[in-house]
């Protein structure tokens, strides 16, 4: 009987495991990762939950770590003084946000605040860290892979930037050209 009950508690810990690690396969960041590594790193991951309207993190408070949707959806919202919060993202399931925290701990650029009811896995930079000292090449793995997202996420933000440059040169150019033909 005994054996029974020790049993189920393994077993639920272990079906937990196994569900942060199918999610974790469908993330960018743990792609290059094998099922024994994915394993472990399911292992130090952190489940939230969150109700609808909670805030996961607020804007300007220190990054601690990531976040990836298991359930739900999360909203990236930025607080701009005197004008009601800007949405920069809609978040679902598989997506994950606030990756930066895991490089440091600079201050959150955007609030994230849960829409539905969600179910959260979190990723700390201690955790991180503690991975990089006993299991060098699987912590390496991540963060090269952290690396190269962050590097594509910079070169959009780039793209982005450039293309709202040129509207607004256009933009001044057309105001510019229709002023002088109304004098």
């Amino acid at each position: 009987m005994r054996d029974s009950f020790w049993s189920n508690i393994f077993k639920e810990r272990d079906e937990t495991t196994r569900t942060v690690t199918d999610r974790l396969r469908s993330v960018p960041l743990f792609k290059t990762l094998d099922n024994k590594e994915l394993r472990a790193v399911a292992h130090i991951m952190h489940i939230r939950t969150y109700k609808p309207g909670e805030t996961v993190f607020y804007q300007d408070e220190p990054g601690v770590g990531m976040y990836v949707v298991e359930e739900g959806r999360v909203h990236i919202k930025m607080n701009i003084p005197n004008k009601s919060p800007s949405t920069l993202a809609e978040l679902e399931e598989c997506d994950f946000f606030g990756e930066l925290a895991l490089l440091d701990e600079s201050p959150r650029s955007a609030d994230a605040v849960s829409q539905t009811d969600s179910v959260l896995i979190g990723f700390f930079r201690p955790d991180l860290m503690t991975l990089l000292d006993r299991e060098p090449r699987l912590g390496g793995k991540i963060v090269l892979e952290l690396t190269r997202i962050v590097g594509i996420r910079l070169r959009n933000s780039n793209t982005e930037l450039q293309d709202i440059k040129q509207r607004l040169a256009d933009t001044a150019r057309d105001r510019t050209d229709q002023m002088a033909a109304n004098d």
